[in-house]
């Protein structure tokens, strides 16, 4: 696999949940592993686990846990676009399609990420306001996104999905996951089965950043 630059690869890595069976060699994987290893947590205490899966039976279990939550999710999904324009019900007919092929083929993915965080190892400074806390997922999240990045670099596709974590006790004993360690993300990665990554839609910087208070525009010279 040939070199590619960071800003590329931050700038191509789709969402890629269409994957061959093949296997992922032991070596590309570990390179993905160690670029997950590389991300910053606080205090460097690495508060986080990752479960391999590559067991046949194992991943045919949890395609079954995922299939049954992943149909519940698009059904919602599309119901909540009813009245959308059509252009938008398409292309969200196209990411549903995705993943409905994922959730058919689950059992055949070749490897399986399962990220697992300790909450008695984090410092969760928001955990005393008055809404959800996320401060913890600032030691887990890098790591996942470092192991996205390295997929891309790599030439596999992959996908950040949190079904599993619906199911956390099913997981959490088909895995051997101990008390206290929790899931964050399930990882699937393999080969493409079409192009695989590419040109990804965002928001434009402008919509996004404020300049020194919320709403403000932020006037950037340009490069």
């Amino acid at each position: 696999m040939g070199e590619i630059g960071l800003y590329e690869a931050m700038s191509t890595l789709r969402a890629v949940r269409r994957l061959r069976p093949d296997p992922v060699p032991d070596d590309v994987l570990h390179r993905v592993l160690e670029a997950a290893s590389w991300a910053p947590t606080g205090g460097n205490v690495q508060p986080w686990r990752v479960v391999v899966v590559r067991d046949a039976k194992k991943m045919a279990a949890l395609g079954e846990l995922y299939a049954a939550r992943w149909a519940a999710y698009a059904d919602q999904h599309m119901a909540q676009l009813d009245g959308a324009p059509e252009a938008l019900r398409e292309k969200t007919k196209k990411l549903i399609d995705a993943g409905d092929y994922l959730a058919e083929h689950f059992a055949h993915t070749p490897a399986l990420l399962v990220f697992c965080f300790n909450p008695k190892s984090m410092a969760i400074t928001d955990a005393k306001q008055d809404r959800i806390s996320v401060v913890g997922g600032g030691s887990i999240y890098p790591a996942v996104e470092n192991a996205l990045l390295a997929c891309r670099a790599e030439g596999l596709g992959c996908v950040l999905t949190t079904l599993l974590c619906e199911v956390e006790p099913e997981v959490r004993e088909l895995l051997a996951i101990p008390e206290p360690w929790a899931t964050a993300a399930a990882v699937p990665i393999g080969y493409p089965v079409l192009g695989g990554h590419g040109p990804i839609s965002r928001r434009p910087v402008e919509k996004l950043a404020f300049a020194d208070a919320w709403g403000e525009p932020l006037r950037l010279a340009s490069s």
